[in-house]
């Protein structure tokens, strides 16, 4: 094969692959070490990483040496192959997944990637971790399959550590979508013993770094009442937790104030409809009032939080199953 011959299916190869192929592609095809040494001396291709090169003249950005590492944990295979089939393969994770997310300031000095197989290298430039992804929590950015931004935060939380650090990455993350906390919480419980939290509070491990990154929590309260199952926990939690205290601020809110006149004006009604000449023997209206204080007193209050957060619990639905296990290197 002559070396235009060779550069002609190089350009093919890599077509697909950001202008990228790798030598046992290449020798798969036909061309061999000798005709990509030529091409390279040529000016036609450059080396980017062990056994990976490029076309010279191949757009190339800040992301061509992890796509170089990435193409080079299964040499053989083609990515637009690997990409369709990317549970079962190799995927960005840690704080690889954080810098292509562009959250946080984790710029580590390898890659980092994770696959449901046992992997081991012998180039300090990659590292390997054995862990099996669900598919949810798998995404392409920049081409290449990386953890999602929610599995990113928990990877960080178990490799990282520093709750500091990730927080940094929560907030960036926070600022560009809306995440899916629900999902969040539940890849953060498996880590919440292990960072000073009872087994499985995942929702208190998320609390502590919104808090540490200083994220609006007055814009997260939003999302989370808009969803259902979590705005229910949610608000289920606040009310059983609320004590005598607490109990009497809120009878005196506006909103609660409101509450009372309605239920006086229900009293009202009703003690009219039980009896129509009632209200020539007593003041109906005054014993409204009294009725509905004596209803809103504190321990009452309390009695119809407790009533409240049961009901409150009793229409969530149960918690998915966590799906995809976590095996440790």
């Amino acid at each position: 094969m002559r070396s235009m011959e060779a550069l002609l299916k190089f350009a093919e190869l890599s077509a697909h692959q950001w202008g990228m192929a790798t030598t046992a592609q290449c020798a798969l095809n036909g061309v061999t070490r000798l005709h990509l040494a030529r091409l390279t001396n040529a000016g036609h291709l450059k080396r980017l990483a062990h056994g990976v090169y490029m076309a010279a003249g191949a757009s190339g950005d800040d992301n061509d040496d992890l796509r170089a590492a990435w193409l080079s944990t299964d040499p053989i295979a083609l990515g637009e192959v690997r990409i369709k089939d990317r549970v079962h393969g190799v995927v960005v994770a840690g704080s690889s997944a954080a810098r292509l997310h562009d959250i946080g300031d984790l710029w580590a000095d390898r890659h980092e990637f994770v696959s449901p197989a046992r992997r081991q290298t012998q180039r300090p430039e990659i590292h390997f971790r054995q862990r099996v992804l669900d598919e949810q929590d798998i995404t392409l950015v920049e081409g290449l399959p990386v953890m999602t931004m929610e599995r990113t935060l928990a990877d960080l939380v178990e490799s990282v550590g520093d709750l500091s650090l990730v927080a940094d990455a929560l907030r960036d993350a926070s600022g560009k979508r809306d995440l899916a906390f629900d999902r969040l919480r539940q890849l953060l419980a498996p880590l919440a013993e292990r960072n000073g939290f009872p087994k499985g509070a995942g929702a208190a491990l998320l609390q502590r770094m919104m808090v540490i990154a200083g994220v609006n929590t007055e814009s997260v309260a939003r999302r989370l009442a808009a969803d259902a199952r979590l705005g229910a926990s949610v608000a289920a939690h606040y009310v059983d937790g609320l004590g005598g205290a607490e109990l009497e601020r809120l009878a005196v809110t506006p909103e609660m104030q409101q509450v009372i006149r309605s239920l006086q004006d229900a009293v009202a009604v009703t003690l009219r409809d039980a009896n129509p000449e009632l209200s020539d023997t007593i003041d109906i209206e005054e014993l409204s009032r009294r009725v509905s204080a004596k209803v809103l007193n504190g321990h009452a209050m309390k009695e119809i939080s407790r009533a409240w957060a049961t009901s409150l619990r009793a229409s969530t639905p149960p918690e998915p199953a966590m799906t995809g296990a976590v095996a440790h290197d």
